[in-house]
């Protein structure tokens, strides 16, 4: 390929190209941001008693929003104001969704770097740097995440403790919650063709390991009853939930992990749904599902 050197261009500075113009663009294609493959919920969304929201995106999968404000030349401190009050003011009105605040502009210096950057340890927020460049006659834009989502530590990386043995489960939790974890550890063995996969016993939950490395794409949680809840690596896809469903699973609620699916199971449901669990586990530890397919 032939190298061709880009211009940077100001969109606050042109007189051909403004803030609705930008709008528009993202509008048209909204990966440009980097952010995924989101839809546009809503532009120019009047907020009670301040001012209208830029754009408010959406991942219906996930249930996260996405509160954009754009700004042309560099942001500023009531750019930063606007962008968490707006967050303030969605995330109160749809308590039922994530909303992640959304930060743009074609200059972010390092001094308000460093202030949103104080922000992002309380608020989900996002700066991204969206520059106009010219190439060769035309003109594109690029979009560069210059601070990111702060990463919320798991369940799993926060172990209370050191990690324990076999009879501390024994002792919290009843025998045949025990029986059936032994059942569904053989099961991802056998589900995943590898021997190695060894429980790993934890103060908080007990684990997975390969050749003594963790790999919790599954994690149980033994309990004081004949159930042992089970954590798999999982997106809740629509097509997961109904074959869940149509098992008449015991399916977990009330866990804010998009990437796990918790499921209550007995010794039953390996023999009942064994297929099911197949699959799930396989998937979980980036196999093809028992049939074949990706």
């Amino acid at each position: 390929m032939e190298y061709m050197p880009a211009k940077r261009i100001s969109l606050k500075a042109s007189a051909d190209y403004n803030e609705e113009w930008l709008q528009k663009r993202i509008e048209e294609d909204v990966t440009l941001l980097g952010l995924g493959e989101l839809i546009v919920h809503d532009r120019q969304r009047i907020q009670p008693r301040a001012g209208r929201l830029d754009l408010l995106l959406s991942d219906p999968p996930s249930g996260t929003r996405y509160v954009v404000e754009i700004q042309l030349g560099a942001t500023n401190e009531s750019h930063i104001m606007r962008t968490v009050e707006y967050w303030d003011i969605e995330k109160s009105r749809y308590p039922q969704f994530e909303h992640v605040a959304v930060l743009i502009a074609e200059d972010i210096t390092s001094r308000f770097l460093n202030v949103i950057s104080l922000f992002n340890k309380a608020i989900p927020i996002i700066a991204i740097q969206l520059n106009a460049l010219e190439v060769a006659g035309y003109l594109t834009l690029s979009a560069t995440t210059v601070l990111d989502l702060m990463r919320r530590g798991t369940d799993e990386e926060d172990e209370p403790g050191q990690p324990v043995d076999r009879a501390y489960w024994e002792a919290n939790s009843f025998p045949s919650s025990m029986t059936t974890m032994d059942a569904l550890h053989d099961l991802v063995q056998e589900a995943t063709g590898d021997p190695s996969v060894a429980l790993k016993y934890n103060k908080a939950y007990v684990g997975l390991a390969r050749h003594g490395i963790a790999d919790n794409f599954v994690i149980f949680f033994p309990r004081k009853s004949d159930k042992v809840l089970t954590s798999f690596k999982l997106d809740k896809t629509q097509d997961l939930a109904a074959r869940v469903e149509a098992a008449g699973l015991d399916v977990a609620e009330g866990f804010k992990r998009p990437d796990r699916y918790y499921v209550r199971l007995i010794g039953s449901d390996l023999k009942d749904n064994r297929e099911l669990l197949t699959d799930m586990i396989r998937t979980a530890a980036n196999l093809p599902d028992a049939s074949g397919s990706e």
